[in-house]
């Protein structure tokens, strides 16, 4: 064998058991007893110790030495086992098994901080994790960012310091479009209650409608939906709540945008380092477009009014343009999950710059509900009422993500891009939608985003689909133009 085929060979055993790793994480959030809590993080802290042995170990080093590529694929693979192996051997294995065990115990210190309204229980388990972080940060940037280390786990090439300009050029026209669409009347809520029966089977029905192949993925409950797994396994997530199905609609369409990518990839690079979704910002342009640019579409809602009506009878929409007008309404909100698309990045906008302060030390634990609240209340104009509100509505911090919250944005911005290139390639794409057919956009996606998985870099793998260089540009104006519309600007 060669060497690159003897790479390979340990590389498949590797992504196998992180597939393995990922699986309790899944198991975790749906169906592990509430007492495992203490035997589950040994065990992640076991199988990080693991994947971190076999991702430094000195025969991946000579591999990459001795191997050569013959293909794009091969020089891919190689790309990115050689950013694994140098990223991981900075890490000492203690650290990367004591991360895996504290951050499972924060997760379930956060939970119940969180049902109990207790920021002050959660805060000493915060300040560990923070700690941790930024030992591992430290030890892989040496001189350079700490932040743009750990942000280089979900966005490779990305930093702190382009991700600062690009959000300053979405702010100011994001909170002008807020203020005026917020001085507008509101449209028509949603009243009424809607079982959860009724909300799950229809919430399936949209699953299969964007594509996902339940065949190699599930649906289950979970309190914060997500995306799990890749290749012939990968698992979504929603939830239910009897006042707001539009919660589990969206919820469920969102995670098919992320299991539709997985699932989508070439399967010739299954469990390879190019068998998953090359950033954290490109997954998320694929569920934010599914979620939004088409499931919020005035197209799409227009079929989905149809169904809510057969399943639901009369629930007090008039006629499909105010159903249009009542999915896509603005309103004053806490949650960053539950926020429409004009105001989400806004709530992601205020994660990023408070994460960066704490990893670079400006702001202290102590102080961070103090500065989210006063952060909250200058952008969004109206004070938090508690934590779960607030500070403890999110997950990331108490799992160590910190670096994750910008690719949110990121993704709403490559999401536009997207849209854009799609609506020029199938200009009649909405007669298509108006019957709950997405079979050519998502077609589109799948053919020129999806199935390269980590063939090339996010900002590559962007301007091939989209063919041009991403920028927030075209966010906006689809922002802008639709809710002008929407509220008469």
């Amino acid at each position: 064998m060669t060497a690159y085929a003897d790479l390979m060979a340990f590389q498949r055993e590797t992504e196998a058991l992180a597939q393995v790793a990922g699986r309790l994480g899944w198991d975790q959030e749906t169906m592990m007893p509430d007492g495992a809590g203490p035997q589950r993080a040994e065990e992640h802290g076991a199988m990080a110790s693991i994947l971190h042995a076999r991702r430094t170990d000195p025969r991946v080093g000579d591999w990459l030495q001795a191997a050569t590529a013959g293909d794009d694929v091969a020089a891919a693979n190689l790309r990115h086992i050689r950013r694994s192996f140098d990223r991981a051997t900075k890490v000492p294995a203690r650290l990367a098994t004591e991360l895996a065990q504290t951050t499972s115990r924060a997760h379930r210190i956060w939970a119940k901080a969180r049902a109990e309204e207790d920021v002050a229980a959660f805060l000493p388990m915060l300040q560990q994790v923070l700690d941790l972080r930024r030992e591992e940060a430290a030890a892989i940037a040496g001189n350079a960012d700490p932040y743009d280390a750990l942000l280089d786990d979900y966005e490779p090439g990305a930093t702190g310091a382009s991700l600062s300009a690009m959000f300053a050029a979405l702010r100011p026209r994001l909170v002008a479009l807020r203020a005026a669409v917020l001085d507008r009347p509101k449209p028509p809520a949603l009243t009424g209650l809607f079982d959860e029966a009724g909300q799950l089977a229809l919430s399936t029905k949209l699953a299969l409608a964007f594509g996902y192949d339940l065949d190699t993925g599930r649906i289950d409950k979970a309190v914060h939906p997500f995306s799990s797994g890749s290749g012939l396994d990968v698992r979504i997530t929603t939830r239910t709540n009897p006042a707001d199905p539009f919660n589990c609609f969206y919820s469920t369409v969102h995670e098919v945008g992320h299991a539709a990518y997985e699932q989508g990839i070439d399967r010739a690079h299954l469990l390879t380092p190019l068998g998953a979704g090359v950033s954290m910002g490109v997954h998320e342009s694929q569920s934010r477009i599914y979620e939004n640019q088409l499931g919020r579409s005035r197209a799409f809602t227009g079929w989905l009014y149809g169904q809510m009506r057969d399943s639901f009878g009369d629930f007090g929409i008039a006629d499909e343009d105010a159903f249009y007008a009542c999915v896509n309404r603005v309103s004053d909100g806490f949650i960053r999950t539950e926020a429409d698309e004009l105001q989400y990045n806004l709530h992601v906008l205020l994660r990023f710059d408070l994460e960066r302060a704490l990893v670079s030390g400006d702001l202290a634990v102590n102080d961070l509900e103090g500065a989210w609240n006063d952060r909250f209340a200058a952008d969004f104009g109206f004070a938090v009422d508690r934590p779960s509100n607030g500070v403890l509505q999110d997950v990331h911090w108490s799992e160590g993500l910190f670096g994750y919250f910008p690719t949110y944005s990121l993704g709403n911005v490559y999401a536009g891009c997207l849209h854009h290139a799609l609506r020029a390639a199938v200009p009649d794409l909405d007669d298509d939608l108006a019957r709950g057919d997405t079979s050519r956009a998502t077609g589109w996606l799948r053919a020129n985003l999806q199935q390269f998985g980590g063939l090339r870099s996010p900002v590559a793998t962007i301007t091939h689909a989209a063919g041009f260089a991403p920028h927030e540009g075209p966010l906006l104006e689809y922002l802008e133009t639709k809710f002008s519309g929407i509220y008469g600007l």
